[in-house]
Formats: C-alpha cells, structure tokens, sequence
C-alpha cells in the first residue's frame, strides 16, 4: 500500500524493510504496501437494511482469518503513548446467543483489565453465513469503575432499534473489499476494509507470521479521526491492531489457544 493509499503522515507508522516488496510489521512497526481504493464488494455498506435469513446462518465459526471454535482463547497486551497497559483476554465460549433478527449467534467473552481489575467486559455475538462471511451482530458491554459497572453505552443488537448486523470478516477477503462492520443511527457505524493479503509479515510476543497475512483498516466515521490497522494469521487470528490516530493505542498477540 502506498504512502498516498492512507496517507503517510497521518498514519505515523514506521517503515520496516524485510527485503524485496516485503514489509513487516511488529510490536513497535506496521508497514502497509501495496495501494488499493476500497470499493463495493456486495459486502452490507452504510446504513442499508440486509434482510438475513437465520436458515442461511451456523455457530460453526471457521473462517480461516478468524475461527472461532468454542474454548479459543487470545490474549493480548494493549499499550498507548499515554501510559496505558491493559491485558485483554478474548475467549469464545460455548455459549449462544438468539439475536433479535432471529439469528443464533456465538457469545465471545472480551475482557480487559488493568493490574488485575476489569476496565471493560464484553459478549460479541458473531455468527458465519453459508458463504464463509462471519458477520457482528451485536455487543453487550459493560465499562468499569473502581469495580462496579459505570456504563453499558455502545451496547446494541441487530434488529433492535433499527440496528443492523455488520461483517467481521469477510469469506475471501481480497484488497478494495469494503463493508460495513455494524450500524446503529448516532451509535454505531464502523467501517472496514481490505487493504493486503500476502504483503506483510507480522512479529508479536506470539511469534513471527510471513505467510498469507491479511491487513485491515476500520475507520469509525462518528469519530473521522480514528484508524486502526488490523493483521490477521490463517489458523490463528487477530495478531496486532494498530491505531494511527490520538494516543496511538496498539494490542499485540501475547498468547492464542486453539477451541475444539
């Protein structure tokens, strides 16, 4: 991806050469390559209704760039120039959700903590259609202070008050893909898109990953100025998010357990 595809000095990322066209990305670099324009994909945009039929929808979560096998386990380190050090431990649990639109969907447990209290905890619902697309259809979240729950805002589920279920990871992500990730009206409505897969190598406390590495940005336009990059491992998952933009927040893979 080129300087020009997101722009160089908003990103503020640092340049890793690994030889040849390959670049690197590690706990400290991510170095996008190779130039796309995100475009539609037949892939849910905006805020326009998809009606999904739940026959169509399984709890069987195995998309290669995310499988979501029920006792997976991926724990991460969070940090931010602010001083921020958070441990984040997501856990898919065997445990399913009926979402309002009729779906079943899987409950993933995402907990964060700080020297050892909960900042945050969260059950995600995904599910994966006949296609191979896992899609987001909700979240309920609960923010805490000096361990008691202070808020719950940023909770939703997918037909409930108009909102309405987004993709988490697309079957066959190729670069340009672009799709919403959920939508709810002056709430939610992030928004990803491809931008490599096979450019970028990624290191991170787990290990080093060469091979087939996708590379996402979500952008959140209630907030235009937030960007997070997002590198995925076939047969693992998330490794390493970035965010370009304020404290420059970033979450590397520290542990990962395959489900059964």
């Amino acid at each position: 991806m080129t300087a020009t595809a997101l722009g160089a000095a908003a990103l503020a990322i640092s340049v890793a050469a690994c030889g040849g066209d390959d670049t690197k990305a590690t706990g400290r670099e991510a170095t996008p390559t190779a130039s796309s324009t995100p475009t539609g994909s037949g892939l849910p945009q905006g805020s326009e209704p998809v009606k999904l039929d739940p026959a169509e929808f399984t709890t069987k979560i195995d998309n290669p760039y995310w499988p979501m096998s029920p006792g997976s386990k991926w724990v991460y380190s969070e940090t931010d120039t602010q001083g921020t050090n958070q441990k984040v431990v997501v856990e898919v649990t065997d445990k399913t959700k009926t979402i309002a639109n009729g779906i079943e969907a899987r409950v993933i447990r995402d907990t964060a903590s700080e020297n050892g209290k909960p900042v945050e905890i969260t059950d995600d619902w995904y599910a994966q259609d006949s296609s191979g697309n896992v899609w987001y259809l909700g979240e309920a979240t609960a923010e805490y202070k000096n361990g008691q729950v202070a808020s719950t805002a940023g909770s939703f589920e997918a037909g409930v008050d108009g909102a309405q279920a987004g993709i988490a990871m697309p079957a066959n992500p190729e670069p340009g893909m672009a799709y919403r990730q959920e939508y709810l009206k002056g709430v939610a409505k992030d928004k990803g898109a491809v931008i490599t897969v096979g450019e970028e190598q990624v290191e991170v406390p787990f290990g080093h990953f060469n091979t087939d590495i996708l590379m996402t940005r979500d952008l959140v336009p209630l907030e235009p100025k937030v960007q997070e990059l997002k590198f995925y491992a076939p047969d693992v998952g998330p490794l390493l998010s970035v965010h370009t933009d304020g404290a420059g927040g970033r979450a590397e893979l520290v542990s990962y357990t395959p489900g059964k």
